[in-house]
């Protein structure tokens, strides 16, 4: 992963993002510390496609058809003093 500070990345922004789009994520730090990490669009797609919603994550999930059994608590919802 490349590492720039700042004011390195924005004189070189142009190459800080195409190396993200052929080497991979680009960290960039703020005043010496980590700030924020720019990464290609497809790299962003790949790590996000899988959680769109819950319904996704669920269909996906690779105990979908593995025949768990899962039991509800009985006895309704609890009482909570706010």
């Amino acid at each position: 992963m490349g590492r720039w500070g700042l004011a390195e990345a924005k004189a070189q922004f142009s190459e800080v993002v195409a190396k993200a789009m052929t080497e991979g994520p680009q960290e960039v730090t703020k005043g010496g510390k980590d700030a924020v990490v720019i990464v290609s669009k497809a790299e962003w797609e790949r790590k996000t496609r899988h959680y769109r919603s819950a319904a996704d994550f669920f269909m996906e999930s690779p105990l979908r058809g593995s025949g768990l059994k899962l039991e509800r608590m009985r006895g309704g919802m609890r009482e909570v003093e706010l």
